[in-house]
């Protein structure tokens, strides 16, 4: 304690005492934190009281990982199908490139032509990354498809290092700090995929090896950069919640103890306990730049972050939405479903076809009067999906001819009004309905088929 320096801290002006250097703990049998983890019982969630500033990054962004994790749960995407979602992807992310880069298997040929035909866009973001496992065979490819930044698998818990990689923690370092020295080497950056982080030794191996990671961006001078990998979404944002389970602390202790900068830690959470969304602010807002996230959240088991959920978190913790175009979600939603033949669950916030229709008879009442009540925001203006009122025995005829110019996109000169003989007839058949003893709102499908034979008998289309 005494050979340590006491310093100035230019951004707080306070004197600090110097930072204790964090060696490896080389421990002879696994810390599975068993304790926290009992796999028995239901995970704990510890406290220390603990508490560590917040420390937003001068700028932070999204990754996407989409082509990566996102298709490790469906069907693989085409070669044409990625170009085309990449397009999207890069107009969704604006002149400013707020969607920063986009990861890519390379194992296969389809693989392979894809991130060849996206690099030919030409586009500066999302800038096409590819992800690796540790190994010689995955390098070569990296080496051979010319990639000018990698990801590389470095599962850091004891449950991968001893009982899936049968190492110990001095092995699994050097053998994964040997090939991220092979892709340096070559001049290519590295993205080290921390996985397993929540239940991993953060200050006894996490640490450690992240300041070994900066020993050699600092020998190479090219970005080794460290994604903090939620893989069993274990984590939780609580102030003065116990590591390994506590995202600020994870990323206080990588950025203040490994010396890794802002810029260079990214979190990757999965939704297992229903917080990957809030732990992905929560990494923002304790210090890491980027969040990696995939496209309505399609990714492993419950899925990843959604992207376009972080496109609304950006918005509410900058105040702007930074150059984004978030109407794009609704064209990718509206491809996924049409071109891919993916159902996104009809309650999906932003995307799902009801997240902004109201059904409840006394809301539709109010949204009639003045949609603010119960919308979230413009949402015509922000993702082109107007705000739709379910039909009810409250809604009257002004709710019915709402409906049907929302719900078939009629054109202004073509809107269905209230008093028309169209609105009367299918008013009436509602009323009925309620007459007999409904209480549930009427769906789309059952107003779409009275609308057709209402149309049938009036001899008119919409």
């Amino acid at each position: 304690m005494e050979n340590r320096r006491v310093q100035m801290n230019r951004v707080t002006n306070l004197l600090q005492l110097e930072e204790y250097m964090y060696p490896l703990v080389d421990v002879p049998s696994p810390n599975v934190f068993r304790n926290l983890f009992p796999y028995s019982e239901v995970p704990k969630i510890a406290f220390n009281d603990r508490i560590v500033p917040h420390h937003m990054p001068d700028d932070i962004w999204i990754t996407d990982t989409t082509f990566r994790d996102g298709q490790q749960s469906r069907a693989p995407y085409t070669t044409e199908q990625i170009v085309r979602i990449y397009d999207y992807l890069h107009k969704l992310g604006g002149p400013e490139g707020r969607i920063r880069a986009s990861e890519f298997f390379l194992y296969s040929k389809k693989d392979r032509d894809a991130v060849e035909k996206c690099m030919e866009r030409g586009y500066q973001f999302p800038e096409v990354t590819s992800w690796i496992r540790a190994s010689k065979k995955d390098f070569e490819l990296v080496r051979d498809m010319g990639m000018q930044e990698t990801g590389i698998l470095v599962s850091c818990s004891d449950y991968h290092i001893f009982y899936k990689m049968k190492m110990t923690r001095s092995q699994a370092m050097q053998h994964y700090l040997g090939i991220v020295r092979e892709c340096l080497e070559i001049g290519v950056a590295v993205r080290c995929h921390l996985e397993d982080i929540t239940r991993a030794d953060i200050y006894g191996y996490v640490i450690p090896f992240c300041l070994e990671l900066m020993k050699l961006r600092q020998q190479y001078g090219i970005p080794v950069k460290v994604r903090c990998c939620d893989t069993m979404g274990y984590g939780v944002n609580y102030p003065g919640a116990v590591i390994p389970r506590s995202v600020p602390g994870i990323i206080y202790g990588i950025m203040t103890h490994a010396g890794v900068p802002s810029e260079l830690i990214e979190w990757h959470g999965h939704n297992d306990f229903y917080k990957a969304v809030v732990n992905s602010t929560t990494a923002w807002l304790y210090g890491a730049c980027g969040v990696n996230t995939s496209l309505f959240g399609i990714g492993e088991r419950t899925g990843n972050t959604p992207l376009e959920a972080m496109v609304f978190e950006y918005a509410q913790l900058r105040g702007n939405l930074g150059g984004m175009d978030p109407t794009v979600i609704t064209e990718l939603a509206e491809y996924y479903e049409k071109e891919l033949g993916y159902h996104i669950p009809d309650r999906t916030p932003f995307a799902g076809k009801n997240f902004n229709v109201t059904r409840a008879g006394i809301h539709a009442d109010g949204l009639l009067k003045n949609e603010e009540i119960y919308n979230i925001f413009d949402t015509e203006k922000f993702l082109n999906r107007p705000v739709v009122v379910a039909v009810s025995n409250t809604s009257g005829a002004a709710g019915i001819a709402h409906w049907l110019n929302n719900h078939f996109h009629l054109p202004q000169d073509r809107h269905v009004d209230k008093g028309s003989e169209m609105v009367t007839m299918i008013k009436a058949w509602v009323d009925q309905q309620y007459d007999e003893g409904r209480v549930t709102v009427m769906t789309d499908v059952e107003m779409e088929e009275i609308t057709r034979t209402v149309c049938e008998r009036l001899g008119i289309t919409l």
